[in-house]
């Protein structure tokens, strides 16, 4: 009985036990970070996708999925993948470094590496290296039913002096309200 609660206490430590993305894919996954929207609470989940021996997948290591309010896992649709959360590009630099650029921040490169044994996306915040944690979009609906962004916020620790760091983007059309 006691094994049953730690294993049932183990699985409600939030980050504790992670399941990847695909649940029939034999590959290790590592969560890197995610998309908080102002408009619900599903997430857009950025996992790197590994090897058997804990090397980066040479083709499209970097795996984008919805987790829903009911924990739920869901691929992203053409639409989200081609003009919102998807990614523009990936590329391998070397072993374990990979060069990522989002759809909806390509002025923004991100590099994903392993430091300490686990694979970490290092962006600029504030113009210093940090460990992004999140990316958190305010948004509205305008009378059309389509979103407008008013802001994008990327959070994350800084490298050298772990304090925690936020970033506020403000799109151009955005700006002239």
């Amino acid at each position: 009985m006691k094994l049953i609660f730690i294993v049932l206490l183990l699985f409600a430590i939030p980050g504790f036990v992670s399941w990847p993305a695909c649940s029939d894919s034999p590959d290790k996954a590592n969560h890197l970070f995610f998309i908080e929207r102002s408009k619900n609470k599903n997430l857009v989940q950025y996992d790197i996708r590994l090897t058997e021996n804990s090397d980066l997948l040479d083709s499209s290591p970097v795996n984008v999925y919805w987790i829903l309010e009911n924990g739920r896992h869901e691929e992203l649709n053409l639409i989200e993948r081609k003009y919102a959360y998807g990614i523009s590009r990936q590329e391998k630099i070397e072993k374990d470094k990979l060069r990522v650029i989002l759809v909806a921040l390509k002025g923004r490169e991100i590099l994903v590496e392993k430091i300490r044994g686990f694979f970490k996306a290092i962006v600029s915040i504030n113009g210093k290296e940090s460990i992004l944690h999140k990316i958190y979009i305010k948004s509205e609906e305008t009378a059309a039913g389509l979103p407008r962004v008013l802001y994008v916020e990327l959070v994350g620790r800084a490298t050298q002096t772990n304090l925690l760091l936020r970033e506020r983007i403000v799109p151009v059309a955005a700006s002239r309200l």
